[in-house]
């Protein structure tokens, strides 16, 4: 065959298909180099597209969460929780470690003055004003729930969006190393984790310390699968494969891509894992392995108290007991209702 018998396709090194691709695309005519960088300018403009797409997905789950009564309730009981604990202490009528109405205390003949005009919730058995411990025990309370679930979160994001990426883009090196993070991820979750959380604070010592790193570790392996199943899930996206087939390095996929779209049922579950934080930790006071200074407010330590008072005055396990039942219960209305939100299998 001669050139003067080629057709233009064959001439120009291109078949028949490719020029109908560069019909479409708007690559038809350009060389080489101007092809490149049409294809980067369409491919960031396809990231661009799909980040807006993400935003709208939170947008629309943001409205939802909003017209759900439940998610309403949550989150007012959530607010004026956060508003005692933080201005709480500064408004409280006493000291909460103030013993000044001790001799109204008449612990051999089962005296301790109840609720009135002067103290609210009556005082305890110390003669220290009870509606001020209270409150105040609020932050305390905050703290610890906070601070062991933002352990658990940070740790468990490590393990989990390690594992997860290795799994989904490492290949078979990937998955050895998912394997054995995974397994020590197991042992940690075959453990119940009551029983966990008591013997980290055993071997640690009581301290407030102790607890938030207590209940942080039993929600370390909860973290992790759900990110690491979240982000396998991901890795598996036509979205992954695009960017892989660009050329763009696994780190960069696994970080830029694969593990934000993959946060979003680890926030819900970190909304969750707040209401049980606080009731581990009030579990672990009330076992003896909190703050040991009594004169410090919280709500665990409150209960434990209490206990030894209960025929003489059961008013004082109501007060905390109340607080952590209503608090909980707000973040599980809240994560409940995100979870339904960012679920496409729970929305209505």
């Amino acid at each position: 065959m001669t050139p003067d018998n080629l057709t233009p396709e064959a001439a120009s090194g291109t078949t028949a298909p490719e020029q109908r691709q560069d019909e479409a695309t708007g690559l038809k005519g350009l060389t080489p180099k101007a092809k490149k960088q049409r294809l980067d300018r369409l491919a960031e403009l396809a990231a661009v597209h799909a980040d807006e797409k993400g935003r709208s997905l939170w947008a629309e789950a943001f409205r939802r969460v909003r017209r759900n009564p439940a998610a309403v309730v949550g989150a007012i009981i959530l607010l004026i929780f956060v508003l005692v604990a933080i201005i709480g202490p500064f408004l409280v009528p006493y000291s909460p470690t103030s013993t000044a109405w001790a001799d109204q205390v008449k612990e051999g003949q089962n005296i301790i003055p109840g609720p009135s005009s002067e103290h609210w919730f009556g005082l305890d058995h110390n003669g220290r004003d009870e509606f001020s411990r209270v409150i105040v025990g609020a932050r305390q309370t905050l703290l610890v729930g906070v601070v062991a679930t933002s352990l658990g979160l940070l740790v468990g994001c490590l393990l989990g969006g390690l594992a997860g990426s290795a799994y989904a883009l490492g290949g078979r090196r990937g998955r050895q190393i998912d394997n054995a993070i995974m397994r020590v991820v197991d042992m940690l979750l075959a453990m119940p984790s009551l029983l966990l959380a008591v013997s980290v604070a055993a071997l640690l010592g009581p301290s407030l310390i102790t607890v938030m790193i207590a209940v942080g570790v039993i929600s370390v392996p909860v973290f992790a699968r759900l990110l690491r199943g979240s982000m396998i899930a991901q890795g598996h996206s036509e979205y992954v494969t695009a960017a892989t087939a660009l050329g763009v390095r696994r780190g960069r996929i696994a970080v830029a891509h694969v593990l934000p779209n993959s946060l979003a049922p680890v926030l819900v579950q970190a909304t969750l894992t707040l209401a049980t934080a606080i009731i581990e930790a009030a579990a672990l006071s009330f076992l003896g392995l909190g703050n040991p200074d009594p004169a410090v407010p919280e709500w665990g330590v409150m209960l434990t108290d209490a206990l030894t008072r209960l025929e003489v005055a059961p008013r004082l396990t109501i007060y905390p007991a109340v607080g952590i039942i209503i608090t909980a219960f707000g973040f599980t209305l809240l994560g409940e209702a995100m979870r339904e939100a960012l679920d496409p299998k729970l929305r209505k």
